[in-house]
């Protein structure tokens, strides 16, 4: 009997923790469904079926983007990794890739030096699936000349405008007509405009469409 009785207090307090579970379970039944849902989740931050992302600037993502050169540029043949690579367009505008030879690469969009490349593929490849992503932005530049702290080349980068670029160069030197700036700018026919900049007038906010969005080739000039 004494046996039997220390048994007693164990089961009692057993019962009542069942008891207390099925309460909290009764008061709370979302919580049982979400703990079940969420084994059927995969856990945010793991790799379960998620393709990575690639962000980039989106003129390597533009259609119309045409490559130039000292772009560099990533070709990837599908299943290919041996004629897979990142190459730099040369300044005659070719890329050299194994097979495939030499390729003229400047002057064409991603889409069209895609299709050369296959082309020249398919003597050797059954069905080459290409790829081309322009990864640096090399070949659109500007030129700053005159009286600034470092004339010279630059890149252009989005947005930039004439102001920008005053300011990429390092500002003016002394004695620099700031009223009398122009922007050389080519035209499709191969002509040139001359766009007046009077620096005074747009610092005050005067003129502000002087301060235009420059463009790849465009001259600055500080008289």
């Amino acid at each position: 009997m004494q046996y039997r009785s220390s048994r007693r207090p164990a089961c009692i307090l057993g019962l009542c923790v069942l008891l207390s579970g099925l309460w909290a379970v009764a008061q709370n039944p979302s919580s049982s469904k979400t703990n079940e849902q969420s084994k059927l989740l995969p856990a945010v931050g793991t790799n379960a079926d998620v393709a990575p992302v690639r962000v980039s600037d989106p003129k390597t993502q533009d259609e119309g983007y045409v490559i130039g050169p000292d772009d560099v540029l990533a070709v990837n043949v599908w299943k290919e990794p041996e004629v897979s690579r990142s190459v730099p367009v040369r300044s005659d505008g070719k890329i050299s890739l194994p097979l495939a030879g030499e390729v003229q690469a400047s002057g064409q969009t991603p889409k069209q030096l895609e299709r050369e490349i296959a082309a020249k593929l398919k003597n050797y490849i059954s069905e080459p699936e290409v790829t081309v992503i322009v990864q640096e932005i090399k070949s659109q530049r500007i030129n700053i000349l005159g009286m600034v702290a470092k004339p010279g080349s630059y890149l252009l980068s989005n947005n930039m405008t004439a102001l920008d670029a005053i300011a990429l160069a390092g500002g003016f030197r002394d004695f620099a007509k700031q009223k009398s700036i122009y922007i050389l700018r080519q035209s499709a026919d191969g002509s040139q405009k001359r766009l007046p900049f009077n620096y005074k007038d747009v610092i005050k906010g005067k003129n502000s469409e002087q301060n235009i969005r420059l463009e790849p080739k465009d001259t600055i000039v500080i008289p």
